[in-house]
């Protein structure tokens, strides 16, 4: 399109030159006309830069008002925000030494309540075994005791010497943390030396050994008081020390999370005072260049205006000069006749007819084949015999105006399609990033949701098998449970019987020893229906035994 438009001009101005041409032999050729005509052409092209000058000049001052406002307002706005940044910054930094050192005290501190969660469970043990050692001894002591009681009861003291029970007594008897009277120890001792002749009437010894089972009693009684008690202020110490150790943990992730949290803004916040100060250090620089050229341009505007000023006023001179009638008239005298330039303009006529059909047909080869019936016309009126005549070169110029118009139609449809097909790939391109951004965002969210379903599957699945195997200890516990109460029921039911026959049996033997005790079978009084039954020769229903 656009070497038709240039063969077409071309083809014009060849046209438009004949033209001239021909208008030169009948008018005679006037040179100064052609000086005149270039000097206006000047004047216009000149008033033409003036005005786009113009234009460029108040735009230029336009942005000197705004882009300094702006410029102005952005290094305002970055040396108020410098400081409070710096500031922040500081506050942070010190918030995190806070940190570290919150967290530090923290770990300590739970070192130390689980060192002394170690040593407590440790004396624990030691207290424990302590004690299970003083239990066993006293219950041993008061075995002892029980059994030589019993057999100074029955009179068997000489027997009783000879055995292992006695040797634990004597024992006693010689161990000084025993609390108990000198003089009963004297008497124990001496029994036990040479205790044959013992009576137990007198129940001296069997005294001294029951006021020792008693004051060892009492002493066990308040070591397992005392045990009991550091049982439970242990645990209360390991409840209190747990509960500060979860609340020291709770604080040692806390803490940890704050450092990391402080440590990126941190970061981010030397970051931005980094790009605020290296904006606000070229926004500082460019408004001092910028104040500066906009000082100097008007000046330079103003020079420039007087100096274009002066040449129009010496172009309009200029003009006028050569313009002026007088002049005319002189120059015409001095201009050469028109047979001096007949031959050299039907020459030069014939060359740019010969130029412009050579023209024609170039374009003819390479053009559209709706534009080449109009080529075709050009180049047979080109052609012609009345190529050159009056009117006929108007004709071809007329039809490579309209050829032009039609190629600036056509170029401007052009322009348009262009313009409306770049609309249309920026649109495209934007719909299709877009598209892009969602399908990545949908392939990340269904990447997501295909973790989330694999972990919840696993998680089910684990689920799945606890339930079971809790479902099966619950049967199991259940069927023992079970098992554990139907035997139970039937010791109960046993036990019932037995306590029946025993009451039975005592109540039968206090009939014959010990009369007083002895306790006659309740009269039953039968109801309605046991005394139809009896009367008809049933058997009455059992009675309780006597004696409970």
């Amino acid at each position: 399109m656009a070497f038709f438009k240039a063969a077409a001009a071309a083809l014009l101005a060849s046209s438009a030159q004949g033209v001239a041409q021909q208008a030169a032999l009948k008018n005679t050729m006037n040179p100064i006309r052609k000086v005149v005509t270039l000097l206006q052409d000047m004047q216009h092209k000149v008033i033409a830069e003036g005005e786009a000058e113009k234009d460029l000049y108040e735009k230029f001052m336009c942005y000197c008002t705004t882009g300094t406002g702006d410029l102005s307002a952005s290094i305002t706005a970055a040396e108020t925000k410098m400081p409070e940044v710096t500031a922040e910054i500081t506050v942070s930094e010190e918030k995190l030494e806070q940190s570290k050192a919150d967290l530090a005290q923290a770990q300590t501190d739970r070192a130390a309540a689980e060192e002394a969660m170690k040593e407590a469970s440790g004396i624990r043990e030691k207290e424990a075994v302590a004690f299970a050692a003083v239990k066993t001894e006293a219950g041993t002591n008061t075995v002892a005791i029980a059994k030589a009681i019993a057999a100074l009861e029955k009179g068997m003291a000489g027997s009783f010497l000879q055995t292992e029970t006695a040797q634990v007594i004597r024992n006693l008897a010689n161990d000084d943390k025993i609390d108990m009277a000198e003089s009963d120890r004297q008497d124990l001792v001496a029994f036990l030396s040479q205790g044959t002749q013992y009576a137990p009437q007198s129940g001296q010894i069997t005294g001294i050994l029951k006021e020792m089972g008693d004051t060892m009693a009492a002493q066990l009684a308040e070591d397992t008081k005392a045990e009991e008690a550091s049982i439970a202020s242990y645990e209360a110490l390991t409840a209190a020390k747990t509960k500060e150790v979860q609340a020291l943990t709770a604080t040692v992730e806390a803490k940890t999370t704050q450092i990391g949290e402080l440590g990126v803004a941190i970061v981010q916040l030397k970051e931005d005072l980094s790009d605020t100060s290296a904006t606000y250090s070229e926004d500082k620089k460019f408004l001092q260049e910028l104040e500066s050229s906009c000082g100097t341009k008007t000046q330079e505007w103003e020079e420039r205006s007087k100096t274009r000023a002066e040449e129009l006023v010496a172009l309009a001179d200029t003009i006028k000069v050569l313009n002026d009638d007088d002049a005319m008239d002189l120059f015409k005298k001095t201009l050469p006749g028109a047979s001096a330039s007949l031959v050299q303009v039907r020459v030069s006529a014939s060359a740019e007819r010969s130029q412009a059909l050579s023209l024609i047909r170039a374009i003819h080869q390479k053009a559209d084949k709706h534009l080449r019936p109009a080529l075709d016309l050009i180049a047979l009126v080109l052609s012609g015999k009345k190529a050159m005549n009056q009117g006929t070169f108007d004709k071809v110029i007329k039809m490579c105006d309209d050829m032009v118009v039609i190629l600036k139609k056509e170029q401007l449809d052009d322009d348009n399609k262009k313009e409306y097909c770049s609309m249309q790939f920026d649109t495209t391109d934007d719909s299709k990033k877009a598209l892009e951004r969602k399908v990545a965002d949908a392939e990340s969210a269904i990447a997501n949701a295909k973790e989330g379903i694999e972990t919840t599957t696993q998680e089910i699945a684990a689920l799945e098998v606890g339930i079971k195997e809790l479902d099966k200890s619950v049967a199991e516990a259940t069927e023992q449970r079970q098992a554990e109460n139907v035997e139970y029921k039937e010791l109960m039911a046993s036990d019932g019987a037995a306590k029946e026959l025993l009451g039975f049996a005592k109540n039968r033997l206090n009939k014959f020893y010990n009369p007083k005790l002895y306790k006659e079978a309740p009269k039953q009084e039968l109801t309605e229906e046991e005394r139809i039954l009896v009367n008809n020769g049933g058997t009455p229903p059992p009675t309780e035994a006597p004696g409970g």
